[in-house]
């Protein structure tokens, strides 16, 4: 319960912080941290894919992952919704 927690302060954390790299004004920044959460879970997925230590085991590597997979996130969600 609490690592699902932390998972999900990280994931809000991460989604703000993309949204102000991206400079998304328009999405909104409920939208980035949901945003965040779900990169979170992309950005491990593709890294393991890649074969790139997540670092998991640390906030700052779990940070910087979700970081990168919520800026994914954002840019896919431009291209496609023309934004």
């Amino acid at each position: 319960m609490i690592k699902l927690i932390v998972s999900l302060i990280i994931g809000a954390a991460a989604g703000w912080l993309a949204g102000r790299i991206m400079k998304s004004k328009s999405e909104g920044v409920v939208w980035n941290i949901l945003l965040g959460i779900v990169g979170g879970f992309f950005g491990g997925w593709l890294f393991g894919l890649l074969g790139f230590e997540t670092g998991s085991s640390s906030w700052i590597g779990s940070i910087i992952t979700a970081t990168i997979g919520a800026i994914i996130l954002i840019w896919l969600n431009r291209k496609l919704f023309k934004r």
